[in-house]
């Protein structure tokens, strides 16, 4: 199973949507808790669903069981500890059993959003690599 990643965030439409489609993906899951933001741009999520479906021929799915919760993103904003942020999340992702809950065949060449530019301190990687230490046989690739 592949287990993709991106971000949109200092990136181009042009750039965002060549990558997705030259990766092979066939859904982009949308791991963020809020997805209407005016300042998501081009990833908002009603235009985010059309411009998958019409330029990517993907699908688009709104899972926000792999999101953090509110009070979480507050104290990560607060505090700026990136260690507190990934121990809470974690733990999040434990207590939500997202290993059982979640279908392998909903996430299998699926591609995890966020909006964080890289993967290094975003919580889509914590969930790509949560799900390949449950699942097993997992490769996962940041676009």
């Amino acid at each position: 199973m592949i287990i993709y990643t991106i971000g949109f965030t200092q990136t181009s439409a042009e750039s965002f949507f060549t990558r997705l489609t030259r990766s092979g993906a066939q859904r982009i899951i949308d791991v963020r808790r809020a997805n209407v933001s005016q300042l998501a741009g081009f990833a908002k999520r009603d235009d985010l669903r059309f411009f998958v479906r019409t330029i990517c021929a993907m699908d688009y799915v709104h899972v926000p069981e792999l999101s953090p919760t509110r009070e979480i993103l507050d104290a990560y904003r607060r505090t700026g500890d990136w260690g507190e942020y990934e121990r809470a999340f974690l733990e999040l992702m434990r207590a939500r059993e997202i290993e059982k809950t979640i279908a392998p065949a909903l996430i299998g060449d699926g591609c995890l959003l966020c909006s964080e530019r890289t993967p290094d301190r975003c919580h889509r990687r914590l969930v790509a690599d949560y799900l390949a230490s449950h699942w097993g046989d997992i490769t996962i690739v940041h676009l």
